[in-house]
C-alpha cells in the first residue's frame, strides 16, 4: 500500500495502459468498435511512456500523461485571464474598457456607458478634466497642426491623431494596407516604422511619415550605411509628407534588433533593400552620426535631399542631459528639427526583452513634459512641433497629452484594436489569431482589407468627434488650447493637484537668459551646464564618483 501511495503519480499512465490492453481484448473478442478506444488509450499510453524516457521536462517524467494538463492550461492562461478573470479596468497592458471603446468606435456602434463611472475616482493617480459652465459647440472636427519650420519648403498639415510607427514585416501586408487605406479615407498620417515603404503602403495611397532608423531601410547601401541617392528616391514619393529619424523607441530604447533570414520574404527584401538569406541587423545606434551636432547636420541633409519636407526625430527620453546636448547643438548650428516625437516607455512593440519593456526609458508624460520645458528653456519651443505616443486611445488621452505640451498624438495599438486586434500578445510568434502581426499568408487572409480600413477611418473620426465634445465641455473652441490647468490629478486618497502644479510650464528662455537662477530649478541649470553640443558623453559625474565608507567594525576586528 505504501508503494502505491508513493507512486500514485503514475496512476494515469497505469490506467491508460490497462485500458489499452482491455480494449484490445474486447476488440478481438467482442466488437470491432472497441478499436476506437484502442486508438485513444493507446495513443495516451505511447505519450506516457515517452514522457518517462524524455529528459527535457521534469514534470512529465514524474507525471506522465497528466503532466500535459499543466502545459495545456498554461497555453490558455492569457485568454482565460482576459475573458474570465480580469476586470474592465485591469491594464494588461490595455484594459477591457479601453479596448471595448476602440472596438465600438471602429464599428460605429453605441459607445456610451450606463449607471456611472467604474473608475476609482478617489484613488491616487486619477485625473479629470475641469469643465466650464459655458460650454461651446464645435462642428468642424478636422483638427490639424502645421508641421514645418523656417527651413522647410513643404510643410504638412497633420491631423492631431495619427498612426504611430509599425513596420511591414512586424505587421502583415493586409494589416499595412488596411491601415493606410483607412488613413487615406480619414485624412490622417501613417508612420511607416523602420521597415520602410512597402507596396502595401503605396497601394493604400495614404499620407506617410517615412521613418529612417539605424538600419537605413529603404535608403541604404549594400553594406548597411546610409545612401543619399536611395533616400532621395524614397523621400521623393509624393505620399511621403514627413521624415522621422528614429533614435529610440519606447518599448525597447537603446536596443537594436534582428530579423532572422528565415523570416525575410521577397516583399520584405524589396521594401527594406536587404538581401534574402542573410539575417537583417538593426543596430542600436546610427552609423551616420555620433554627436549632437552630427545629428543636426544629418537632419539638415535629409531636409535638403527630400526637397524641403519636414524632418524631425523620435526618441524615448533616457539621460536628460543628452537631450539637452541635442538642444545645445540646435543653438550652436542654427539647425532646428521641424518636429520631435516623444515616445513613452509604455509604448508597444512586436517583441522586446522583458527588462527593457518594463524598466528602461521614461514614461510618456514625464518625457513629454521634460522635452517641452527644455525647448521652452532654450527659447525654441515655438519653432519646433512636438508629437507624443504612448497608450493614447481615447479623446481624454489626447486632450491631456496636448495640455502637457504636445502638438499632436500618435497611436499604434489603438489603431491595431480598430483593425481587430484582441490583445492575444502573440505578436512575436507569427501566430497572430486575427492576421495582423504575422507573415503567415493563411492567417492574414482572415483580415478583410475593405472592412478593416473602414473601421480604422471610423475610429479616427469618432475619436475626433469625442475630442470635440470634451473640448467644448471645457469651454474651448480648439483642442490645441488645452493647458495643464484644465486637468486635476489626485496624488493621494484625499489630496489632488492642479495640472499646473503636477506638470508646470517653465519660463521661456530661462536656460539661456543669463540671468540669476530661478529658485527650485537648480537641477535644470546643472544639467544644462553639463550638456555639450559636441558630444553625448558626460563631462563629469555630477556628484562625484561613489566612495564606499570603510567598515569600521571590520577594521577594529582586524586590529
Amino acid at each position: 500500500m505504501k508503494f502505491l501511495i508513493l507512486n500514485q503519480r503514475y496512476a494515469v499512465l497505469a490506467g491508460v495502459t490497462l485500458l489499452t490492453v482491455a480494449s484490445l481484448i474486447c476488440a478481438a473478442l467482442v466488437d470491432v468498435w472497441f478499436w476506437l478506444p484502442v486508438v485513444i488509450f493507446g495513443g495516451l499510453m505511447v505519450v506516457g511512456w515517452f514522457d518517462l524516457r524524455q529528459t527535457r521536462h521534469s514534470i512529465l517524467r514524474n507525471y506522465p500523461v497528466s503532466g500535459h494538463i499543466r502545459f495545456i492550461l498554461e497555453s490558455f492562461r492569457p485568454e482565460i485571464r482576459q475573458y474570465m478573470i480580469e476586470s474592465d479596468q485591469d491594464e494588461v497592458p490595455f484594459s477591457r474598457q479601453s479596448r471595448g471603446l476602440v472596438y465600438q468606435r471602429a464599428k460605429g456602434v453605441e459607445d456610451k456607458r450606463p449607471f456611472g463611472t467604474i473608475e476609482e475616482v478617489y484613488s491616487s493617480g486619477y485625473a479629470w478634466l475641469t469643465h466650464s459652465v459655458a460650454p461651446t459647440s464645435i462642428t468642424d472636427i478636422d483638427f490639424r497642426v502645421r508641421v514645418g519650420g523656417a527651413a522647410c519648403k513643404q510643410p504638412y498639415d497633420a491631423s492631431l491623431y495619427n498612426i504611430s510607427a509599425m513596420s511591414f514585416g512586424s505587421l502583415s501586408g493586409n494589416a499595412i494596407l488596411a491601415l493606410n487605406k483607412g488613413a487615406k479615407k480619414g485624412g490622417f498620417a501613417h508612420d511607416t516604422g523602420e521597415g520602410s515603404i512597402s507596396r502595401y503602403h503605396r497601394e493604400g495611397g495614404g499620407d506617410l511619415i517615412y521613418q529612417v532608423a539605424s538600419g537605413y531601410f529603404g535608403c541604404r547601401n549594400d553594406d548597411g550605411t546610409f545612401s543619399e541617392e536611395r533616400f532621395a528616391e524614397t523621400a521623393s514619393n509624393p505620399q511621403v509628407k514627413m521624415i522621422e529619424v528614429k533614435l529610440s523607441q519606447g518599448a525597447k530604447p537603446g536596443h537594436g534588433g534582428m530579423l532572422p533570414a528565415a523570416k525575410i520574404t521577397p516583399e520584405i527584401s524589396e521594401a527594406r533593400g536587404i538581401p534574402m538569406g542573410i539575417d537583417c541587423i538593426s543596430p542600436a545606434a546610427h552609423s551616420t552620426f555620433s554627436t549632437p551636432v552630427g545629428l543636426m547636420e544629418f537632419i539638415a541633409r535629409l531636409r535638403d535631399l527630400s526637397g524641403g519636407k519636414p524632418v524631425g526625430f523620435k526618441l524615448c527620453i533616457g539621460h536628460r542631459r543628452e537631450f539637452m546636448c541635442i538642444v545645445k547643438a540646435m543653438l550652436k548650428t542654427g539647425i532646428l528639427p521641424d518636429f520631435i516625437v516623444v515616445d513613452g516607455k509604455e509604448g508597444g512593440t512586436g517583441a522586446a526583452p522583458v527588462e527593457f519593456a518594463n524598466r528602461v526609458g521614461m514614461p510618456m508624460r514625464e518625457g513629454l513634459t521634460f522635452v517641452h520645458n527644455a525647448l521652452r528653456g532654450a527659447g525654441v519651443r515655438d519653432q519646433i512641433k512636438i508629437g507624443a505616443a504612448g497608450k493614447i486611445v481615447t479623446a481624454f488621452d489626447i486632450a491631456q497629452t496636448l495640455a502637457l505640451g504636445a502638438d499632436w498624438c500618435n497611436a499604434a495599438r489603438g489603431f491595431m484594436f480598430a483593425l481587430g486586434c484582441i490583445q492575444a500578445q502573440s505578436c512575436h510568434t507569427n501566430h497572430c489569431p486575427v492576421g495582423i502581426a504575422t507573415q503567415d499568408p493563411l492567417r492574414q487572409r482572415a483580415l478583410n482589407v475593405g472592412d478593416k480600413s473602414d473601421r480604422v477611418a471610423r475610429f479616427h473620426h469618432n475619436t475626433m468627434h469625442a475630442l470635440a465634445e470634451i473640448t467644448g465641455a471645457a469651454g474651448l473652441t480648439d483642442p490645441r488650447n488645452f493647458m495643464p490647468y484644465h486637468f486635476m490629478v489626485r496624488q493621494k486618497d484625499n489630496e489632488f493637484l492642479d495640472g499646473n502644479e503636477a506638470y508646470p510650464y517653465l519660463p521661456e528662455g530661462f536656460l539661456v537668459s543669463g540671468g540669476p537662477e530661478i529658485e527650485g530649478l537648480h537641477d535644470w541649470y546643472s544639467r544644462w551646464d553639463r550638456a555639450s553640443a559636441e558630444t553625448f558623453a558626460p563631462s563629469e559625474i555630477p556628484f562625484g564618483p561613489f566612495k564606499r565608507h570603510k567598515n569600521v567594525v571590520t577594521e577594529k576586528a582586524a586590529q
